[in-house]
């Protein structure tokens, strides 16, 4: 069980530096739009799939099977331990779609740790910079083949069209297609 979940954050101990925590992970979306840090998050997060067209508001297709969603909260913080950010991600649950209906095939691209180790021996024995990267949205940039209906963001609903769904255009985390 996390502090958070235990509702005892305390100040955070990372690589030897103290830092406070601004605000403490949300139990729910609800509690998440009422703290202004999260709220934030959860809007950046929502600007980002709108502006990358992640899917389109189509009315409810009857019969078909709608992928539930939810908000994953998480605090970003720098190499010093101080907080970066608040971190907020709409992912789908996945495991609510159907084989040969919202998905045909499954795959997952994952490096082994030896060629991890292989590069990084290479450019340490070429004295070559090695840097981490943190791209917003990364896996949000492939199209969809099948056809994948979620729930629209809780909180972000729609308000024109509250009853209509999200027809999915691109991938989002959790979905089975997902990298």
């Amino acid at each position: 069980m996390t502090r958070s979940q235990t509702g005892s954050l305390r100040t955070v101990q990372r690589y030897g530096f103290t830092t406070s925590v601004a605000s403490p992970v949300p139990a729910n979306y609800r509690s998440a739009l009422a703290d202004p840090n999260w709220r934030a998050a959860m809007a950046d997060e929502y600007k980002a799939l709108i502006d990358n067209g992640t899917w389109r508001l189509v009315p409810r297709p009857p019969g078909a099977n709608i992928v539930t969603g939810k908000w994953l909260f998480k605090h970003k913080f720098h190499s010093d331990g101080s907080l970066a950010r608040h971190k907020a991600r709409w992912v789908v649950r996945g495991f609510s779609q159907e084989a040969g209906v919202d998905y045909d095939e499954t795959f997952s691209p994952v490096v082994k740790p030896a060629t991890i180790r292989t590069v990084l021996s290479i450019a340490a024995s070429r004295d070559w910079p090695i840097r981490q990267l943190d791209v917003k949205n990364a896996f949000l940039h492939g199209n969809l083949e099948e056809t994948v209906y979620c729930e629209q963001p809780k909180g972000f609903v729609d308000p024109a069209a509250p009853n209509s769904v999200c027809l999915l255009q691109k991938s989002l985390y959790g979905l089975k297609q997902a990298p």
